[in-house]
């Protein structure tokens, strides 16, 4: 069975990132199944830290990038919004050049919050980060509680 209630597309996902950090980091989503969706994003001098590497930072917004667009997916989008609460990351290894690769999968899929794993590799398939993701899902019309 699906999680999606609103099926993926990814031409329409990718058209979302215009003028935001998604497209000046070209994340692009890249495919689906029943229960992930995964997005990319480059590797250059736009997602470095000083010493030529990924930038810890970047791995994390390629991480909420998808795991938010893949819980806004699961939602009546015409009642509700989802937000950010937390998120963690784990860097398992550098990465120079090339796209890292993420692919969120859901942990708990609930009401009020979701919970996505998000792992990012690398071009060869070795793994660079671990993190996860948990979102809240909000009525339209209502602000996020403060905490």
């Amino acid at each position: 069975m699906s999680l999606w209630r609103t099926a993926p597309n990814i031409e329409q996902l990718n058209g979302i990132q215009k003028n935001t950090i998604g497209e000046v980091l070209d994340i692009r989503f890249e495919s689906f199944d029943e229960q992930s969706l995964t997005a990319s994003m480059v590797i250059d001098h736009r997602t470095h830290q000083p010493y030529g590497l990924l930038h810890g930072g970047a791995s994390v917004v390629l991480a909420e990038t998808v795991g938010s667009m893949a819980s806004y997916l699961c939602i009546d989008a015409s009642k509700f919004y989802c937000v950010g609460l937390e998120i963690n990351a784990n860097h398992l290894r550098g990465l120079r050049s090339g796209r890292v690769t993420a692919v969120a999968r859901p942990i708990h899929i609930g009401r009020t919050t979701h919970v996505w794993d998000i792992r990012l590799c690398s071009d060869e398939g070795k793994a660079s980060c671990v993190s996860r993701l948990t979102m809240a899902v909000v009525p339209l019309g209502e602000a996020p509680a403060a905490r």
